[in-house]
């Protein structure tokens, strides 16, 4: 039998501070835009930005996504690019 994790545990990883990164239309790591945010509000705030310097503006779908880190390791897809 399996006992289940402790509440203890579950309450470290829940607090574990989530980092955010930029992925191309590929999903990749943004090949200017490579770096890790704080939060999705700052990730977005600078792909809004970036994309709006390359002339872009607000005359279609950003090909820009981002991810969120796991408490695995991994990156998990919050908003997909193009949307």
């Amino acid at each position: 039998m399996v006992s289940a994790p402790s509440l203890s545990a579950f309450s470290a990883r829940s607090q574990q501070q989530r980092l955010y990164r930029l992925v191309d239309s590929h999903g990749s790591p943004h090949s200017v835009l490579d770096d890790h945010y704080d939060s999705l509000e700052s990730a977005w705030a600078d792909a809004e930005s970036w994309w709006q310097q390359q002339g872009a503006g607000q005359s279609g779908p950003v090909p820009i996504g981002v991810e969120v880190s796991t408490a695995s390791g991994g990156w998990r897809t919050l908003r997909h690019p193009g949307r």
